[in-house]
């Protein structure tokens, strides 16, 4: 009986197999000749562009009974295709029907990267659109007969015309096109503005009549520039130099001093101009501003210094087939009839999906996990009943000879090219080959976990290269966290580009608890502010608030920069629990819940998934999650509150979840030796004078916040010189004196409450700037002098 059934499933499997093969044969033959067609089509259009005319006059004055030979390149049939859609049909805009006839070619041929819908849906839209706008503008043109709009073009006009009007109907085409342009084409608004507000910006000046009076006074001041002058490409940086940015290059304006020292902008320490206007009034037509011009000379690492790890052998054939027939033998040996059987082939492991007979129950199929793993001889399989949305029971397998997903593949794939992520993580393969590439951003927060020596390391390092290859140093910074003190120290060499650290600290690695705990802190004072920012700003999250900066719709005197990414990644999670506790877990708790609209994402990886480092408290805020190797199924509830990982066959092999169904994936390898060669390429390249530097944090044995505590006997030694600063600008804002006087958040917010107690400042208002008391330098003169003999 058992034999009968094996022959059954065998039978069905092969006929299934065979029906699969045959219309998969039809889809590809199918859409080759589509894709063939539509190259066709657009030879014979643009022949007909060429050549119409002439063929319709030719035809107009053939004689009865001779035969016309076409000039059109595709013939006689060719000549009457073209005909029906140019001049019966879309005029020019009929060149996207042979883009829709490729599409759904493409998608016959199974195109990954091609989006069929999507793509088909904007180019019936561009037909349409193209020929009613050619239509309108050319009225009665009689070009290619019925005009370049074609009939529907030429009706559509016309029709229109009589509706609105010339004038509305240009109106209406003019937003439809805007429209389209945003919606279907992802147009930036920003490219858009700029045309209008020079042209609105032109008809202002003709109008007032300032146009000429700007022509005459440029006239009347226009110099020679010197001939002496160096040019940027005269002197190349050496690379010991600092390439750094200006606030002039955000104004564009010229450097009264060209002996001044310029300061690094994305450590906050940029300086602006005192005269420069408020955000309402800055010009609309100003040139938006680019932060990768701070280190304009940065070169982003070449897919050479990874090396493409070549897999002595692959899962063959032979190997499939011989484990589909040990599948359906040990599910039949214990009564369980299936349907169909396939299999999917991927780095590490096969899935073989099983459509088990009417009225079998599944349970009983995820129940024999060990019998199937036995029979295979397999390290471990794992079950997945049901597959979901897909109708069938999955059994993953592992390969005999699992391939090795070389990060250079990753990073060269055309989904992590063509990412349109702010921070795509390239994590590895799917069960299906598939690059498994993730946004940062949208994740928020990510916890890895897994026992010791199962690839959490190599995890993080596929991580950091997937942002150093996608993230210009202006972009992103990381704050690396390594209590193990092995892993990250890799990194040390691109400090003065993607690092962040304290304030006079040595090293960008943070491997000392005590500096852990106010690096935490640190970062919790830099995401307070950075919210402020942004409600300043009126927007809700990063990417907001960087477009109005970059649109230059922010003021930076009003104390708004462009906000980096920043990335918190932690080696060791578990050691910091067991040495300080709660001093981590409080800030971690914090960043985690409000950091993710300030643009601050947290990774924390650990290899010890007890509850007593992995609470309730991680686990409610890192909804995302990769689990690597465990040994148990405790500890892979406890990281993906369900078993699985304790499944996995090592080396790099995760399941990751974001909430759903885990999913399976060969994480990518990258060895230390091109960590080395990676680091070097950016270390070797002009950076910024230092690493970002956080906000300064005082803990609290080291003095309090409050104005009643404040002891002007002890006052900061650069009280005066803040004093001077708030008086001449008459704004009291801790962000002024941090920016101008290159301080910490911390020790500006200081030397402020001190500003107050000398009765220099007025108390704090919320969002707005602190009144200045004191309005005149000599008053000022004299209360320093006064302190400064109180202090004797």
């Amino acid at each position: 009986m058992g034999k009968q059934k094996k022959g059954a499933g065998s039978s069905s499997s092969k006929k299934s197999t065979t029906g699969s093969s045959s219309g998969e044969n039809a889809r590809f033959i199918i859409g080759l000749v589509l894709l063939v067609f539509a190259l066709y089509m657009l030879v014979v259009f643009i022949s007909y562009v060429l050549t119409g005319n002439a063929d319709q006059d030719s035809l107009s004055h053939q004689a009865e009974g001779t035969v016309y030979a076409y000039k059109n390149w595709g013939g006689r049939f060719g000549f009457r295709i073209a005909h029906y859609f140019i001049f019966d049909g879309f005029g020019l805009g009929s060149f996207f029907i042979p883009l829709i006839i490729g599409a759904f070619g493409l998608a016959l041929l199974k195109v990954r990267y091609f989006r069929l819908w999507k793509n088909v849906l904007r180019f019936l839209l561009a037909t349409v659109l193209v020929s009613a706008i050619l239509g309108f503008a050319a009225g009665q043109s009689t070009f290619l007969g019925a005009g370049p709009g074609g009939e529907f073009g030429f009706n559509i006009a016309h029709w229109m015309n009589e509706l609105m009007g010339k004038v509305g109907t240009g109106a209406l085409l003019l937003i439809i096109t805007a429209a389209y342009l945003i919606f279907a084409l992802h147009v930036s608004p920003q490219t858009l503005r700029k045309p209008i507000a020079s042209v609105a910006k032109a008809g202002a000046s003709v109008l007032s009549g300032e146009g000429r009076k700007r022509d005459i006074i440029t006239e009347e001041v226009k110099i020679e520039p010197d001939e002496n002058f160096p040019t940027v490409d005269e002197e190349p940086l050496r690379a010991d130099e600092e390439e750094t940015g200006d606030i002039d290059d955000f104004y564009k304006l010229p450097k009264e001093n060209p002996d001044r020292p310029i300061v690094n902008v994305i450590s906050h320490d940029r300086k602006p101009p005192a005269d420069q206007p408020a955000e309402e009034e800055l010009p609309a037509d100003m040139t938006p501003f680019d932060p990768r011009l701070t280190l304009p000379r940065y070169k982003f690492p070449t897919l050479a210094l990874l090396r493409d790890y070549r897999n002595v052998g692959t899962t063959t054939n032979e190997e499939v087939t011989a484990n589909k027939e040990i599948i359906i033998k040990t599910l039949s040996d214990h009564k369980i009839t299936i349907k169909h059987i396939s299999a999917t082939v991927g780095p590490t492991v096969t899935l073989y999906e099983v459509v088990p007979d009417r009225g079998v129950k599944i349970h009983r199929i995820k129940s024999l996990d060990n019998d199937i793993a036995l029979s295979l001889s397999a390290l471990g399989i794992r079950i997945i009943a049901p597959i979901p949305g897909r109708g069938t029971v999955g059994i993953e397998v592992p390969n005999k000879k699992p391939e090795i997903v070389s990060m250079k593949g990753l990073i060269a794939s055309r989904e992590f090219a063509d990412s349109k992520y702010e921070l795509p993580l390239a994590l590895g393969r799917t069960i299906t080959n598939d690059p498994y590439i993730i946004d940062l951003t949208r994740m928020p927060h990510l916890l890895v976990a897994g026992a010791t020596g199962q690839g959490k390391s190599v995890g993080l390092n596929a991580i950091i290269t997937s942002l150093l290859y996608k993230k210009h140093p202006s972009e992103l910074k990381l704050v690396l966290i390594d209590p193990k003190r092995v892993e990250l120290p890799l990194y040390a060499k691109i400090e003065r580009h993607f690092l962040a650290k304290l304030p006079d600290e040595e090293d960008a690695i943070v491997t000392d608890t005590k500096k852990v705990i106010n690096t935490l802190n640190s970062l919790c004072i830099l995401m307070d502010h950075r919210l402020e920012m942004l409600k300043l700003s009126q927007t809700r999250n990063i990417r907001e608030y960087n477009d109005k900066f970059i649109a230059r719709r922010l003021n930076p005197e009003k104390g708004h920069d462009f906000m980096p990414y920043i990335v918190l990644i932690i080696d060791e999670f578990a050691d910091l629990i067991m040495t300080s506790g709660r001093d981590v877990e409080a800030p971690i708790g914090r960043l985690a819940q409000l950091s993710r609209a300030v643009g601050i994402h947290l990774i924390i990886s650990t290899q010890r998934p007890s509850v007593s480092i992995i609470t309730g408290f991680i686990k409610a805020n890192f909804p995302s999650r990769i689990a690597f190797r465990v040994f148990s199924g405790v500890d892979s509830r406890t990281i993906l509150d369900t078993t699985g990982a304790d499944r996995l066959v090592g080396r790099g092999d995760a399941l990751i979840s974001q909430g759903g169904e885990p999913i399976r994936v060969q994480c990518a390898f990258i060895d230390t030796p091109e960590i080395e060669e990676l680091t070097d390429y950016i270390g070797s390249q002009q950076g910024y004078p230092d690493a970002m530097h956080l906000p300064e944090y005082v803990g609290d044995d080291e003095g309090g916040n409050g104005n009643n505590e404040v002891d002007l006997k002890k006052r900061d030694p650069l009280f005066d010189e803040a004093a001077r600063l708030v008086v001449q600008h008459q704004q009291g804002s801790t962000s002024l004196i941090q920016r101008r006087m290159q301080l910490g958040y911390n020790r500006a917010g200081r030397i402020i409450d001190q500003l107050e107690a000398a009765g220099i400042v007025g108390p704090f208002e919320g969002s707005k700037a602190r009144e200045v008391i004191v309005q005149d330098p000599q008053t000022l003169e004299q209360i320093l002098k006064r302190l400064s003999e109180e202090t004797l």
